[in-house]
């Protein structure tokens, strides 16, 4: 080798180095998976999903009117209902959000053309006419399959009213509010199991300090007798952690089931940005948000683990997901945004999340269902459409109630500017049918994942998998194109001597199932 041709490899060299300090040579992702150490039940409700009276969530989505020419079973699409049982929802949180603590149930009970109309002071201003009330939430969740969540009125109603809602839901014996549910049509109760105690008492649902709600906890629960019910507490916003602990140190553990969590993937609340076309600046910050949600449910757990150790209440994320500005020409109010791949990304890193702190989250549910936020299903008069978000829960319902396998990730690293992310989320379960599955998701913008995962404690033959992926973080389903994005088979997985090597490209998620 010549002078020149050393100096040329020489430059090579350091040129390569520099490069892959760029990412170019960045390590490969590596997953442990313990298919030996069974941890726990990953429960069903952590895949809950939420339904408010805001925009056109409830009308002009779930409820079009029995005289509709939309096919219906009483006034609810029978397409929407086809597609939610298709996802097997564990739960419905109804009837808000913020709406709940401006909701009198008796307003939405009775013969209708005779309830009085209400004015939604919270979402838009406009005017309901209670024809969607209790009977037609809890019978659609019959239709449903699911669960009932029921958020009561703490904010701006009494502790009566609460307390005979309780006892028209579920009471079977004679008493006046069981004889009102059977003169409106309903022999038998509903039995709903789950209840809110007020939501974000801390601001739209009271602005109290925790203190202060503690005390009104304690006497709302007092008076809702009668059923198994699960009750939950008005929880933090975000990292307020003061929150947490005070509602743990003040309220009996006998008197509570849960508390909830409420956290959005918003960089920042006054420039929330566009849920199409936004930048990979905005992408990346979007996914900074999203996987906070990590820190978010450490720490609170951490501080539950103080008073209860036993792990009696659960951690109850009922709000959760993305939110950007309202597409043009809507109702601010009304909280109507596109759905895209980021979208897809942030619920497939949030679901891992849960799926891996299922000792104490218990129970989720994504903000919402119908038409708001990072909705799973958008409608457009006959027309509906299935979002990215919504393959991503089809895909993870495999984790419902199976049992959790921990996994160990040593990640790439997400790149942009100063600042680095996690490229690679991974949970892990196994079904009561002796499969295994593995949800694994790149949120990396440009960089393909080569990923590893070294299985210890079970030997697998087969794997399969479906993708869902896209050329474009931005790219989403239209109502002109609704089938743009979804899950297909997947054929980037080898598995080998232990061993399961998985090429995941940009933005996309995969579930394995191995066998």
């Amino acid at each position: 080798m010549n002078l020149l041709q050393k100096k040329l490899t020489k430059f090579t060299y350091v040129c390569l180095l520099s490069l892959g300090s760029q990412g170019l040579f960045a390590q490969q992702t590596v997953v442990k998976l313990h298919a030996d150490q069974p941890s726990g039940i990953i429960s069903k409700h952590i895949y809950g999903h939420f339904a408010e009276h805001l925009g056109r969530c409830i009308y002009d989505g779930f409820y079009v009117g029995e005289n509709s020419s939309i096919p219906n079973t009483a006034g609810v699409r029978n397409d929407i209902i086809a597609a939610l049982k298709n996802l097997n929802i564990p739960n419905l949180r109804w009837p808000g959000g913020c709406f709940a603590d401006r909701y009198h149930w008796k307003d939405g009970i009775g013969p209708k053309g005779q309830r009085p109309s209400v004015v939604n002071t919270m979402w838009g201003g406009v005017t309901e006419d209670n024809s969607f009330g209790t009977h037609d939430f809890l019978n659609m969740c019959k239709l449903l399959g699911t669960e009932a969540y029921l958020a009561g009125n703490t904010g701006s109603g009494t502790v009566q009213e609460l307390a005979d809602w309780v006892q028209y839901v579920n009471f079977e014996g004679k008493s006046p509010m069981s004889d009102l549910r059977v003169k409106n049509g309903q022999v038998k109760p509903w039995n709903v199991k789950f209840w809110g105690v007020g939501n974000e008492a801390w601001g739209c649902g009271g602005n109290m300090t925790p203190e202060y709600y503690v005390g009104e906890y304690r006497k709302y629960s007092t008076f809702m007798e009668g059923g198994n019910l699960f009750k939950i507490a008005s929880g933090a916003n975000g990292d307020d952690y003061h929150w947490t602990e005070t509602l743990m140190k003040g309220i009996p553990l006998q008197m509570m089931d849960g508390i909830a969590l409420h956290h959005y993937s918003v960089p920042v609340w006054d420039k929330k940005g566009p849920a199409t076309g936004f930048t990979e600046q905005q992408y990346f910050e979007t996914m900074k948000s999203a996987l906070k949600m990590e820190e978010l449910v450490a720490k609170h757990s951490a501080i539950m683990d103080k008073y209860d150790p036993k792990k009696k209440v659960a951690l109850v994320v009922d709000e959760w997901g993305g939110w950007y500005d309202v597409e043009k020409d809507t109702n601010p109010g009304f909280l109507y945004q596109q759905n895209t791949m980021r979208d897809a990304m942030i619920a497939g890193v949030t679901l891992n999340i849960f799926n891996n702190h299922s000792d104490r989250v218990k129970i989720a549910n994504l903000a919402q269902c119908v038409n708001v936020l990072q909705a799973v299903i958008l409608t457009n008069k006959e027309k509906m459409l299935l979002s990215p978000t919504y393959h991503v829960m089809e895909m993870y319902k495999v984790h419902q109630d199976a049992t959790l396998l921990p996994v160990e990730v040593k990640t790439d690293d997400y790149v942009f500017g100063q600042e680095k992310l996690p490229s690679v989320s991974v949970s892990a379960s196994k079904n009561a049918a002796g499969l295994t599955h593995v949800s694994v998701v790149n949120i990396n913008s440009s960089k393909t994942e080569e990923i590893e995962i070294d299985v210890n404690g079970a030997k697998f033959k087969t794997v399969s998998g479906r993708i869902l992926s896209s050329s474009k973080i931005d790219d989403h389903n239209t109502f002109e194109k609704p089938d743009y994005i979804k899950a297909v088979p997947f054929k980037g997985a080898v598995l080998k001597d232990g061993k399961l090597k998985v090429k995941l490209p940009p933005f996309s998620l995969v579930v394995l199932e191995l066998n």
